[in-house]
């Protein structure tokens, strides 16, 4: 079954600085996360399990990988018109720019979206962790008659100032908004929220960057080419002249834009009942591998998450999660470690032919705390890599510091031998 008035458009994000490395190939949405999924695989998974199933994702930088990826996952029935296409920034006789923000990048695509039949458009972010019932939103949007619909979530005040707040009537129509307060203007600024969410201390609500228009007012908006941006521009701007309701979303959301809130939304998995829930019937989406199960032998595992087709001899893996492919050496130990994994397996044969010292993954007698390390690296024999609040901010070509965490870098080598502390 497919909502064939909805058309759903993923952006994709900009350069992504704030991920780097792990954006400096790949478009943001590309990233790999939980071991054997892309971020892009959230939003497509959350459309799929409502049967949203026309998607277009927006993207400018780097977008090879995420091409490859979304054309090698999302295939449906040849007499369907369900489809996943990846639009980049192109020049056209009305544009010779790049997109200029969130809504510029709508209105560039927009000739390739009204091809389309559709009521609707569903508006999501590339870099997001969530599982949302979007049809259940969609539903709310068409019985209140809305014209706009802004998914909300309850935050607290420490993080209220980096969001858009908004306010609510008692029909959870949107009457005031504004752009990321200062604290001293949080007071004016609490709405009505659940039980729940009081005691938890969550008493602002949050835009999602999550929003619904109606077709024929988003083309309409569309027209004022000085609006470039959704959060910005055009939400403060309509809110006042079209009816804009809130859907109050309470569970589980996670915007991830930095290294830190990247590494903790991987880490999280791994916890006895994560915040995420990867194993509940709503599923998450990815390309279908034919990869063996994983081998591992004398190695103590606790509160880790380990991927299809990893060869694993270490002495300790503790609260990690281990990508595809992945192999790790005897006595070494892993901690609150994040590996991505590898691309192909390489045999011994293959190292000898080309002279290459460290296989791809993590050599023996190796102690790695507090890392992401970024596909196809090679971590050789008796090398420590400790990460923690004391370290030092740094780059080299091989790895980065940031907020504590070492990140090696996509494809890197580190030498047998080496410390990173």
């Amino acid at each position: 079954m497919i909502n064939d008035e909805v058309l759903s458009i993923i952006l994709g994000g900009g350069q992504g600085s704030r991920l780097y490395p792990l954006t400096a190939d790949r478009a943001k949405p590309a990233v790999p996360i939980a071991g054997k999924y892309r971020l892009v695989d959230i939003p497509i998974s959350n459309c799929i399990n409502s049967d949203i199933k026309r998607m277009y994702v927006l993207t400018q930088f780097n977008s090879a990988s995420l091409n490859q990826h979304i054309k090698n996952t999302y295939h449906f029935s040849f007499f369907s018109s369900a489809f996943v296409d990846v639009l980049a920034a192109e020049q056209t006789m009305h544009s010779d720019e790049w997109f200029q923000g969130t809504a510029d990048a709508v209105r560039q695509s927009m000739h390739h979206f009204l091809q389309n039949d559709f009521k609707y458009f569903l508006i999501l972010s590339g870099d997001q962790l969530y599982n949302m019932d979007l049809e259940d939103m969609i539903e709310k949007h068409k019985e209140s008659k809305a014209e706009i619909t802004i998914a909300t979530h309850p935050v607290n005040a420490k993080d209220a100032t980096g969001f858009g707040l908004l306010k609510t009537n008692e029909e959870n129509v949107i009457t005031s908004f504004i752009e990321k307060p200062g604290s001293d203007l949080l007071p004016d600024w609490t709405s009505e929220v659940s039980d729940e969410m009081k005691h938890e201390g969550r008493h602002y609500l949050a835009s999602m960057g999550i929003y619904i228009f109606n077709r024929d007012l988003l083309v309409d908006l569309m027209s004022n080419p000085d609006t470039n941006d959704f959060g910005k521009e055009i939400i403060p701007q309509a809110i006042h002249k079209h009816k804009t309701l809130s859907y109050q979303y309470e569970g589980y959301w996670t915007d991830i834009g930095t290294i830190d809130s990247f590494f903790e939304a991987n880490l999280g998995l791994t916890d006895d009942i994560p915040k995420f829930n990867l194993y509940g019937e709503n599923r998450v989406y990815t390309r279908a591998r034919i990869l063996p199960t994983s081998k591992i032998s004398g190695t103590t595992i606790n509160n880790s998450v380990i991927a299809d087709g990893c060869i694993i001899h270490a002495a300790k893996i503790e609260r990690s999660v281990i990508g595809i492919r992945s192999r790790i050496g005897k006595n070494s130990i892993v901690q609150n470690t994040y590996t991505m994994g590898n691309d192909s397996y390489e045999s011994l044969a293959d190292m000898e032919s080309k002279h290459i010292e460290n296989l791809m993954g993590i050599g023996k007698n190796c102690f790695i705390n507090n890392c992401i390390i970024d596909r196809n690296c090679r971590i050789g024999d008796n090398v420590r890599i400790e990460g923690g609040a004391g370290l030092k901010e740094a780059e080299t070509d091989q790895y980065f510091v940031k907020d504590g965490i070492v990140v090696i870098k996509k494809g890197a080598t580190i030498p047998k031998g080496t410390e990173i502390k």
